[in-house]
């Protein structure tokens, strides 16, 4: 919904935060209830950008958080608003692209979406009520990111000076395993194939991969197949 984009974007603005990315907006772009809402953080919509797919978005992004308040059976590390912004400083200031995923407001991030992201942040509320709008996980998250002025932790430093492959290595990496792995059969039995391709997929991004280990594992594959080839 625009009026979602627009509260979303004056929540952003409120804490320094200017760079928003859409993805395949539900009513068109732009739009004047988005305007509206933003409630003059209407720069912030004057610069976003505007992409027909998730992975288009993310494709220059080192690291990815997804925001979700459901439990998922996909192992991700789960971060509270406060320490993911903390990480998301420390790599920024090692000159890092940091992305925090939100979901549509009506359903949420599907999991294939969350298998895109490094990292999960959770916020800590009432397991009774954890309902949040797009615009109070964003405006939470934005918050933690305007007051963590203290210097970042040593282990927190220590990960904002990995050479993170980037989405879309990662993506191509996603890609040679899951085409070698069809071609032996591996997603056996087929009914169940969908469900194995997205737990690989979402392996591969929790593992928070080094360029140098992207390297590797195509490596590895290709050794493993080239008396077959």
């Amino acid at each position: 919904m625009g009026e979602n984009i627009g509260a979303a974007a004056r929540a952003m603005l409120n804490f320094g935060l200017d760079r928003m990315r859409l993805v395949a907006p539900r009513d068109g772009w732009p739009n004047q209830k988005a305007v509206a809402m933003a409630s003059g953080a209407g720069r912030v919509l004057d610069g976003a950008g505007v992409y027909d797919d998730l992975p288009a978005a993310l494709e220059d992004c080192d690291y990815v958080y997804a925001t979700t308040a459901r439990a998922r059976e996909l192992a991700k590390p789960v971060r509270t608003p406060e320490r993911a912004m903390a990480e998301a400083r420390a790599m920024q200031a090692e000159g890092k692209k940091v992305a925090i995923l939100f979901g549509p407001e009506r359903a949420g991030l599907e999991n294939e979406d969350v298998t895109r992201a490094n990292a999960i942040i959770t916020v800590p509320v009432n397991p009774d009520f954890a309902s949040l709008n797009l615009a109070q996980s964003v405006l939470l998250t934005a918050y933690e990111w305007g007051r963590n002025t203290i210097e970042a932790e040593p282990e927190v430093v220590a990960l904002a000076k990995t050479d993170f492959a980037t989405q879309v290595e990662v993506e191509a990496l996603a890609n040679h395993y899951e085409q070698r792995l069809d071609e032996v059969g591996y997603f056996y039995p087929e009914a169940k194939a969908p469900g194995m391709k997205l737990v690989m997929r979402n392996m591969w991004t929790r593992l928070g991969l080094t360029r140098a280990d992207v390297q590797m594992f195509h490596g590895m594959m290709k050794q493993v197949f080239r008396n077959r080839d």
